[in-house]
């Protein structure tokens, strides 16, 4: 290769490089752009929405991360956002968003995740935590329970004890699981015998 083909060359990869960030950043431009039309006005998502400017977003991306070895790998990409949902118009507004401007979604619950399934990707992701949506309701007559997907197991278990003495849920030994997680991926618990994961 001569010199000048050499530069040509250097030059066209520099500039490939660059349409790919303009290209990355822009849909993630776009998908910003798209979370307030889809969501609630009167519960804005502005202020859930965190980017890596922004002072807060390493904290939060590595709050209930429990695989540190995970977060200090240099080999994973970091999410492009991350949205903290405070109502449920957030958690819409983001899967619909993400389905038109075609971005992986993780989704993080409540709880503990050891493999980083919810905070880690091969490609470019964002991250919805659903932490704040924690809300649990128990209604003993119909025993039944309302439980918000940012919630614990602990506090699903809790909150069942604090109505009933002999109610319980079958569900996983370790307190500290994401509901979230716990009815997306199962859980090994001690009825698991008489009623499965």
């Amino acid at each position: 290769m001569n010199s000048s083909s050499s530069k040509l060359f250097i030059l066209s990869t520099s500039f490939l490089l660059s349409i790919s960030s303009v290209t990355s950043n822009s849909v993630l431009d776009n998908f910003l752009q798209c979370l307030p039309i889809h969501s609630n006005t009167s519960n804005p998502i502005t202020n859930s929405i965190y980017v890596p400017n922004n002072s807060s977003f390493q904290y939060l991306y590595e709050l209930r991360a429990n695989n540190l070895r995970i977060i200090s790998s240099s080999t994973i990409s970091k999410p492009l956002a991350i949205i903290t949902a405070r109502h449920a118009s957030h958690v819409q507004a983001a899967v619909i968003c993400a389905k038109i401007h075609s971005i992986q979604l993780r989704i993080r619950s409540g709880g503990h995740d050891y493999e980083g399934l919810s905070y880690k990707s091969d490609i470019p992701f964002v991250i919805l935590d659903l932490f704040n949506l924690r809300s649990t309701k128990i209604n003993i007559t119909s025993e039944t329970a309302w439980v918000q997907a940012g919630a614990t197991t602990g506090e699903l278990y809790y909150k069942i004890a604090e109505k009933s003495k002999v109610h319980g849920f079958p569900s996983g030994v370790c307190t500290t699981l994401g509901i979230g997680g716990h009815f997306t991926g199962g859980g090994y618990g001690n009825m698991i015998r008489k009623y499965g994961l």
